[in-house]
């Protein structure tokens, strides 16, 4: 039985309330991890989820409007917010990236330059690791149930279910690559131990800003009314065929626009 509108906003504010408060349990977890272990990585990384908490709260108003649709004051509907909130939140970790680079570059510099460096404290890390990535695989969980129960129409839900995915994965990495960094001390590589940490976050930094550079295109396309995919333009065309064929018109050509969770069709001129 196919779910009323009602229900499937329910269902996806539950799963954003669950996003917000998670984030902000790991973004507060991430800051005090990094201050009991001196680690530029795990702070990072608590930036990050602190992100994902203003996001979770904007993207619950954003998902709770877009399903209204056209009236006087916006005659083609609220789905274009969604387009704004996938386009905003994207920039914002661009940012949040860039801060990261440059200031673990000048850590290196400083090392370089015959600074000193905090010495980590693995305890704290460990645990922090196995914290988060729990965490991270229960909110990819939750976001894809209730994305697959709303019918998969929701962009905040995928958003915020592939950011949890991903965010759990970068996590897990960067566990393994501090883990290993104590191993590396008195070996051939032992110049790069204490710098592990910001070599660490650059490394992060690269995983994950194209990931971000392509959300952010995508929300930035939507908006200047970009063509949709072409697996969107076909399940348009199948849709349309039908009502041609009562209404006994051809098919000759139309242009396709996906904003937010609607996908607007127009003839050629």
């Amino acid at each position: 039985m196919e779910k009323s509108g009602g229900e499937r906003i329910r269902r996806e504010q539950r799963a954003l309330t669950i996003s917000k408060w998670a984030n902000l349990f790991m973004g507060g977890a991430g800051v005090l991890a990094a201050w009991l272990s001196n680690s530029q990585a795990l702070l990072v990384d608590g930036l990050f989820s602190l992100i994902g908490f203003a996001a979770a709260i904007l993207g619950a108003r954003v998902s709770a409007q877009a399903w209204r649709g056209p009236d006087r004051r916006r005659p083609l509907g609220y789905a274009a917010d969604e387009s704004l909130f996938v386009t905003f939140r994207a920039l914002s970790l661009l940012g949040l990236v860039i801060f990261a680079i440059v200031n673990a570059a000048l850590n290196i510099v400083t090392y370089a330059m015959g600074g000193t460096i905090a010495e980590l404290r693995y305890g704290p890390i460990i645990i922090y690791f196995i914290l988060i990535c729990s965490v991270c695989a229960g909110l990819a969980f939750t976001h894809r149930a209730a994305w697959l129960s709303t019918g998969r129409q929701s962009d905040v839900l995928r958003l915020e279910m592939q950011a949890a995915i991903f965010d759990g994965i970068i996590t897990f990495a960067a566990g393994v690559g501090l883990s290993v960094m104590p191993l590396l001390k008195h070996g051939a590589l032992g110049w790069l131990s204490p710098i592990g940490d910001s070599v660490i976050v650059l490394m992060l930094c690269v995983l994950v800003v194209g990931r971000y550079y392509k959300d952010f295109m995508t929300g930035l396309g939507e908006l200047a009314g970009v063509s949709a995919a072409p697996e969107l333009i076909a399940i348009a065309r199948r849709s349309i065929r039908p009502v041609l064929a009562q209404a006994g018109g051809t098919l000759v050509d139309f242009s396709v626009v996906k904003v937010g969770r609607s996908l607007q069709a127009q003839a050629p001129a």
